[in-house]
């Protein structure tokens, strides 16, 4: 078999299977003792990859199809989000996919007559008992065991590199085109983007009120997906009024037209070059997401953000927007000191100009304000009907009354948390 032929899809992060199934395909009729223990390795290791991903069908069609939309390179980046490219490099990837369709192809009929090991029949059309898969949405699993079905009946070459090809048009490539959010690790190397596998499943509709303030956040993020101008954004306000859960929906909402959330902490700032080298020359959009931002008066990693959005020498990438959360509207702790002028600083002024100069280079601020009694009441009725609680409504408002007097007070979360009480105790 052809695999060292392969010019364009050549790196692959999990390419053992592959490597063991073509020395197989070359070496099984010649008798070597080998050859049957690893048949059985990859059987076991293409049911472990199953395992993970919850593939079902054909799993050696499964572990090619995952092969060929994870892989990175020079025909797959440029077709992401956009389709098909003009050039000499579709010729090159025929060249590939023309080989990975004889692995397709390939019949292992007579390896499994050879080698006595007719349990590769059940690996050819397996009935999976995993619903979830621990790397992939459900949606996206059972998008790769479909383009696994499409690949097995394609007469020709060029006809699974036109489904392969719009496959990286509709979903992308790769981790940032089979997730939706990712999070930051910092490693010696430097910063590392990996996915966030198992996101809210949230929704802005989830969010009982609060009209104003989503409109304002859709507004923008419609504006970004859609390539126009776009303001970085920040949502402050009291404590559990939805702010988090509104960049969670978006995440939710936007990511079938490309967008993809990157959430990074305040002790991570100092990767952000990093973090924007990464993704800079991808053709999603990004949103930097950083939850509960504040700064206390002796913190300085402010700074490192305060550069990036706008002020250093580089400009920020036009894929890339900042949105973040905090309780504080201004971000930083201010003294009446800093405005009185009554400590040891000359400049008072340039003091508060300085804390005010981060919040200042967001474009978008929007406000979430804490409900009133009556507002808190209407999410609560919202939620006991979306959840089905079929308790009197005076009964329910009076108990929901009890709750936040012990639970916090007057928020979207705890009356959400209230909810979760009563689904707990009356099923």
């Amino acid at each position: 078999m052809r695999d060292e032929e392969l010019i364009i899809y050549k790196e692959f992060e999990d390419g053992q299977i592959l490597r063991d199934m073509v020395w197989l395909m070359d070496h099984y009729r010649s008798g070597d003792g080998k050859a049957r223990p690893l048949f059985y390795k990859c059987m076991h290791n293409l049911l472990e990859m199953a395992a993970v991903y919850a593939f079902h069908g054909n799993l050696w069609h499964c572990y090619l199809t995952n092969l060929l939309v994870n892989n990175e390179n020079s025909y797959s980046m440029p077709c992401e989000m956009r389709g098909e490219i003009e050039g000499s490099i579709n010729q090159l990837a025929l060249h590939d996919i023309t080989i990975f369709k004889e692995f397709f192809d390939y019949d292992f009929t007579a390896m499994m007559d050879v080698l006595k090991a007719p349990e590769f029949s059940t690996v050819s059309d397996y009935q999976g008992s995993l619903i979830v898969s621990r790397i992939y949405s459900t949606t996206i699993r059972d998008r790769v065991c479909h383009l696994a079905e499409q690949f097995a009946v394609c007469e020709t070459a060029w006809e699974m590199k036109a489904l392969l090809t719009e496959f990286y048009r509709s979903y992308g490539v790769g981790k940032f085109g089979l997730h939706k959010a990712f999070r930051v690790v910092h490693e010696e190397q430097g910063a590392r983007i990996e996915p966030i596998r198992n996101i809210s499943h949230v929704q802005l509709d989830d969010l009982i009120g609060y009209e104003i303030p989503k409109k304002k956040l859709t507004d923008n993020t419609n504006a970004f997906v859609e390539g126009r101008k776009a303001n970085n954004c920040l949502l402050f306000g009291d404590a559990g009024t939805g702010k988090s859960t509104s960049v969670k929906a978006i995440a939710n909402e936007y990511y079938d037209k490309g967008l993809r959330i990157i959430e990074i902490y305040r002790h991570q700032f100092q990767d952000l070059n990093d973090v924007i080298a990464q993704i800079k020359n991808r053709n999603y959009k990004f949103i930097i997401y950083m939850d509960d931002l504040s700064f206390e008066e002796f913190e300085t990693e402010y700074k490192y953000l305060k550069a990036l959005i706008e002020g250093g020498l580089e400009k920020k990438p036009n894929n890339v927007l900042i949105y973040a959360t905090s309780n504080r509207r201004h971000l930083i702790r201010e003294n009446y000191g800093d405005k009185e002028g009554i400590r040891e600083d000359m400049h008072a002024s340039d003091t508060v100009q300085e804390k005010l100069s981060l919040v200042y280079r967001f474009g978008v601020t929007i406000f979430f304000r804490g409900p009133d009694q009556k507002q808190f009441q209407e999410i609560v009725k919202g939620l006991a009907a979306r959840y089905g609680i079929t308790m009197q409504e005076e009964e329910l408002l009076a108990e929901a009354g009890k709750w936040e007097l012990a639970h916090g007070g007057l928020s979207g979360r705890t009356a959400q948390q209230f909810i979760d009480y009563l689904r707990g105790h009356l099923a």
